[in-house]
């Protein structure tokens, strides 16, 4: 099995670089110059065409044949122009939901076998109307026994896709450990620990039923929220490798000239897209982790934004939601020495570097975006320069936050493509601040409390355990008829262990009581 995982990196390497992936415009990153001589290497086989023109034109067919995982790296540069250039941009943008669909007749099958009865109440089934790297959509009317008829969309895994994710995931694997043992500089991005969450969310997507869940769960998050809309699911209607979901009319998000003959104020979208994506990440801690243009429309009677496809769903705690904000809030107020500690707080930057430093650097980064409209912010050279920081001050990559990192470029490309003139910080700002107005106020702390107060009561719970398991100890040395010296020694043993026990508990307590939340 490594050898197949080697081996399709080595066909995956030969077919992007003699389609051209490695002429894409870009500084190479100081921890990846090692690469430089492959790079140069890999070039000499491009096609004469790329070399002519450097018009990547085959690129979006050549992430097709090389497998779904791929595709989703394809989709992610699909939405930076500003990164990959214009051109290779809109080459890539067809792999959001225009690849070429499965066989049509084999859906009446699949359906039958995953659905068994219900299935007959999926009537008209329309061909594919979008058809991704994971899966296809079809229109369908929903005939139930007990209900009215409604139109609705029926979601339908690709067939073998599962084995296809698999091989790729194992190849990444390999890349992984091979840039791990090759070169040094990697590690600090710690590679493999990045695959594995990738490894996860992709065995999440490949089961939709749990995207029906993702689905269920935002919609509770913002039952009260405006300007954001997901569809309902008909959970009779749902299986491993299938998903029906009520029907939703809307303009392609991409669709810029539609929008702009049905009257939609794409600044206004723009906006009530970044702020949406904001309250589910920072609010609620769950959000949307795959939002490319494919899989987002706007209602053109309420200008609301529509979203589609929850397979890839982001969480994260408490913590990292703080971290968010205060990072974003240090932006916003120029604060860079709040998100250089920040950066120290949750272990990005090592505690032997100098926070004073790191400051200076994150201003190096920020005081050229202020005052400056997304049209005027390169963000090639920003990336460039993220890079050349985190290399300086030996940071290391944090995995659980890697799915949050690449949705933000995502919805940040797609609002700055609807709104060339979008300030980002002004757009931010309401959604942080009320926020972290919230979290320092008296219902933050109460919040956070009660999170602690569960710490401590798991903790609580754990003294009999330790306790009887002490005494366990000391009958079965009394059973062997130790000697006095050696049953006082456990007896002192015994009360080390509680007395340890209690000194977590106090400090938990105190930590409760006495420390800032």
């Amino acid at each position: 099995m490594l050898l197949g995982a080697y081996f399709r990196l080595i066909r995956a390497g030969y077919v992007l670089a003699r389609e051209g992936a490695l002429s894409i415009p870009g500084e190479l990153p100081p921890a990846l110059a090692p690469l430089r001589f492959g790079i140069w290497l890999g070039r000499l086989i491009e096609r004469p065409s790329v070399r002519r023109t450097g018009h990547v034109e085959r690129l979006n067919k050549a992430l097709n044949l090389l497998g779904p995982t791929y595709v989703k790296f394809g989709q992610t540069l699909a939405t930076r122009p500003d990164v990959v250039g214009a051109q290779i941009a809109n080459d890539l943008s067809g792999l959001q939901d225009k690849m070429e669909p499965f066989d049509a007749a084999l859906v009446p099958a699949i359906l039958v076998a995953a659905l068994d009865g219900k299935a007959a109440e999926l009537t008209e089934l329309s061909p594919p109307i979008a058809a991704a790297s994971i899966a296809q959509v079809h229109r369908a009317r929903l005939r139930p026994a007990n209900g009215m008829a409604k139109t609705v969309a029926v979601k339908i895994l690709r067939p073998g896709v599962e084995a296809r994710f698999m091989a790729d995931i194992e190849s990444f694997y390999a890349a992984a450990r091979l840039a791990e043992g090759m070169v040094r500089s990697t590690r600090r991005l710690r590679p493999t620990e990045v695959v594995e969450t990738l490894d996860r969310s992709a065995r999440l997507e490949l089961d939709l039923r749990l995207e029906a869940a993702a689905i269920s769960e935002m919609a509770e998050n913002i039952k009260d929220d405006t300007g954001f809309v997901i569809p309902t699911v008909s959970w009779d209607h749902v299986a491993q490798n299938v998903l029906t979901t009520s029907w939703v009319d809307g303009i392609p998000i991409r669709d810029h000239a539609a929008l702009d003959a049905a009257g939609v104020d794409r600044k206004a979208l723009a906006t009530k897209l970044l702020q949406s994506f904001l309250k589910h990440a920072i609010r609620d801690g769950f959000f949307h982790a795959d939002m490319h243009p494919g899989n987002l429309f706007a209602d053109p009677r309420t200008g609301d934004v529509i979203a589609v496809d929850f397979g890839i769903m982001g969480r994260i705690n408490r913590k990292e939601r703080r971290f968010l904000a205060d990072i974003l809030y240090g932006f916003i107020t120029r604060n860079y020495r709040l998100v250089a500690e920040r950066h120290f707080d949750i272990g990005y930057v090592p505690k032997d570097q100098s926070v004073d430093d790191f400051a200076l650097a994150i201003r190096s980064i920020g005081e050229p975006l202020h005052g400056r409209t997304a049209s005027d912010i390169s963000m090639a050279r920003v990336l460039g320069q993220l890079f050349a920081i985190t290399d300086l001050f030996s940071m290391q990559t944090r995995p659980e936050l890697v799915l949050l990192q690449k949705s933000m470029v995502l919805v940040e490309g797609v609002a700055r493509a609807l709104d060339p003139q979008l300030d980002i910080w002004t757009v931010a700002e309401p959604v942080v601040g009320d926020w972290l107005r919230k979290e320092a106020g008296p219902i933050g702390r109460i919040e956070a409390l009660t999170e602690q107060l569960k710490v401590f009561a798991e903790a609580a719970q754990r003294l009999p355990v330790i306790a009887a398991q002490a005494e366990l100890a000391l009958a079965d040395y009394h059973a062997g008829k130790l000697r006095p010296r050696s049953d006082r020694l456990m007896r002192w043993a015994m009360l080390g262990v509680l007395g340890l026990a209690g000194l977590v508990l106090l400090a938990v307590l105190w930590r409760l009581t006495l420390a800032p939340l």
